[in-house]
């Protein structure tokens, strides 16, 4: 294990061929897991990824009559919710062996949360506690296992894209805070609180393994390998801001300069974004993201809380990261921002920054979703995707490879203390899941499932922990049990989301087309767009997408209980009267291979059925 950066041996590492990057980003399938929840390998009854059924392991299959076994009574329950806030067994090893079933579910592309080794005596679960940039937390394995996942990754053709942090550190030091007294409301005592002020706080010491802060905080303490924060060059104080917690998470600079929480933010440099001065602890992480991008062969990186950097230091560590694996050969490394805030930001921060893409967190998500659940407009999410005023380029050039699109995910900033994934609360909004994939999956931008979603998750709760069960099971499985796995790959959602993701995959119009969302009728004479009416839009919501001369027509229907009717637009210079589509896929079987007739109506029109809760492909 190298103690110093200086240690790393880039010449070894890059002496080899790497696996070469997509051509197009916009034709990947992304899947987003959090480690620690995803699997620990001893699940039974599933398949490996050569496809044959397991015997060994020790998880069963959940079943149905699973759903509540962990909360049975209020004792079970509070160890239930207790273990959601602590690791819970998720490793490595363990998404090695289920590589086969995102490819089966037509996945190429995973996005795997930080592997990073976290402090030792906080149960960072997520990994974005750093204690040491250059290794791998035990609790996920080795970093020779991460090696050997990527290699498995890479052999069923999916990409690995990491979740890298720079804007902090985990909790590696401690204040010595000497201002602004402050009750806590649960003791009712009074404590020092270093909340940012714009000035430093003197520092007690880094920590030591068990979280006291004895190390004296100077450049070469000594320090053990679980102590303080590692490489050694970290220990430098000067790579640190030391202003205290983020109090306003609005305030400039203060969202900057502050830190997460517990975690300690960075010292970038200095200076606008055309003008930067980059900081020894830049220029040292981006040694230590070089180093992973040639030891595991990775091929994009995930850069959490890009917002809080200084667009300069974005700018910096994207410029060193594509020029290295440029030379190495990985000519489109993929570097996605996690930019919170409106598309003006995230979009001005990517053409500041040089950053490949953005995560459509915020408007995107709250629009995607509520569209399907019948509560917006649906021109209010396809306009996201058409404001050609706002990005000054063509309508649909920018959206199709440059925003990586969810509904879900493991924060869910924009519900503020209460998470909730899609199918919590009603029956109603478990029928809709397949329809908020399928949507996701073919309109703009690339799509993204966040882990659980394809077996619908229901998780909800006043916390993070509730949108993160445990995929495997262990002590804080989904639907409130435990020691259950859902890795069944005969549920109905997984299955028909692999038929329409095999159908994306082969057509080109489903992943770079344009789209447009179209007019409906019910009498074939009057036409407008769907929209909410009183409390709730029952409807179909049909969109097209176009590539040079073909149009593919795709709906949905928000109505859970009752199939739909109505024309619908189709392109005038495309179709001829007379001419037909064909439907190629249906949640009703009994619909495929059925052609509708295109008649002179607005333009041209079909007459379409979508069932109940359904979604349908005409080509």
């Amino acid at each position: 294990m190298e103690k110093r950066l200086s240690e790393i041996d880039f010449q070894a590492l890059c002496g080899r061929s790497f696996f070469p990057s997509p051509d197009a980003w916009e034709d990947q399938v992304f899947y987003f897991l959090l480690l620690d929840r995803f699997s620990d390998g001893k699940e039974k009854d599933c398949r490996d990824n050569d496809g044959i059924m397991t015997s060994t392991g020790s998880t069963a299959l959940f079943q149905p009559a699973d759903n509540g076994n962990a909360v049975s009574s209020e004792a079970q329950a509070a160890n239930w919710r207790e273990a959601g806030a602590k690791w819970a067994g998720g490793n490595l090893k363990g998404l090695s062996g289920k590589i086969g079933y995102l490819k089966r579910l037509g996945v190429t592309a995973i996005w795997v949360s930080p592997v990073f080794r976290q402090v030792e005596f906080q149960a960072t679960y997520h990994g974005y506690g750093i204690q040491n940039f250059l290794d791998v937390d035990p609790h996920f394995g080795t970093r020779e296992d991460l090696k050997k996942m990527v290699d498995v990754a890479h052999e069923h053709g999916i990409h690995v894209v990491m979740d890298i942090i720079l804007n902090h550190s985990g909790n590696v030091f401690s204040y010595a805070p000497d201002r602004y007294w402050t009750r806590d409301e649960s003791s009712g005592n009074y404590f020092m609180d270093p909340r940012w002020d714009g000035n430093t706080y003197p520092v007690k010491g880094f920590n030591a393994e068990n979280g006291d802060p004895k190390i004296p905080f100077t450049q070469n303490p000594a320090a053990s390998m679980k102590d303080a924060v590692w490489p050694a060059e970290f220990h430098d104080p000067a790579f640190y801001s030391q202003k205290g917690r983020i109090d306003n998470w609005d305030h400039d600079p203060e969202f900057k300069e502050g830190d997460f929480c517990d975690l300690k933010d960075i010292h970038h440099g200095f200076g606008d974004v055309d003008n930067f001065q980059s900081s020894g602890a830049l220029k040292a992480l981006c040694e230590a993201y070089k180093f992973w991008i040639a030891y595991a062969d990775l091929d994009g990186f995930r850069v959490d809380t890009v917002k809080h950097m200084d667009p300069g230091a974005t700018r910096y560590f994207t410029s060193v990261i594509h020029e290295f694996t440029q030379d190495i050969g990985k000519e489109n490394f993929y570097l996605i921002g996690e930019i919170t805030g409106d598309r003006e930001f995230a979009y001005s921060l990517l053409e500041k920054t040089g950053l490949d893409a953005a995560l459509g967190i915020g408007d995107i998500q709250n629009k995607l979703e509520l569209l399907v659940k019948g509560k917006r407009n649906p021109v209010e999410y396809f306009a996201l995707f058409r404001n050609s005023v706002l990005v000054n380029k063509d309508s649909h050039l920018w959206f199709k490879n440059k925003v990586v699109v969810t509904f879900d995910d493991h924060d869910q900033i924009r519900k503020g203390n209460r998470k909730a994934r899609f199918c919590a609360d009603s029956e109603d909004k478990r029928k809709q899941i397949l329809n908020v994939m399928a949507l996701n999956a073919t309109t703009l931008g690339i799509p993204c499932i966040y882990y659980g979603s394809e077996q619908a998750f229901d998780g909800e709760g006043g916390e993070d922990r509730y949108i993160r069960e445990a995929m495997f099971g262990g002590n804080f499985g989904a639907f409130r049990s435990a020691s259950r796995h859902c890795f069944n790959e005969d549920s109905y959602i997984y299955r028909e989301l692999g038929e329409i993701l095999a159908f994306r995959k082969k057509e080109i119009v489903l992943r770079r087309g344009r789209q447009y969302l179209r007019e409906i009728s019910g009498d074939g004479v009057n036409f407008g767009l769907p929209q909410v009416v009183g409390d709730r839009m029952l409807s179909v919501v049909a969109w097209s997408r176009i590539f040079n001369d073909r149009e593919i027509l795709l709906a949905i229907n928000t109505d859970s209980y009752n199939a739909r009717n109505a024309w619908v637009t189709v392109d005038d210079s495309l179709h001829n009267e007379g001419s037909k589509l064909k439907c190629i896929y249906s949640t009703d079987k009994g619909q495929h291979g059925q052609g509708l007739n295109i008649e002179m109506r607005n333009g041209k029109a079909v007459f379409l059925n979508v069932p109940a809760a359904g979604f349908v492909i005409y080509a």
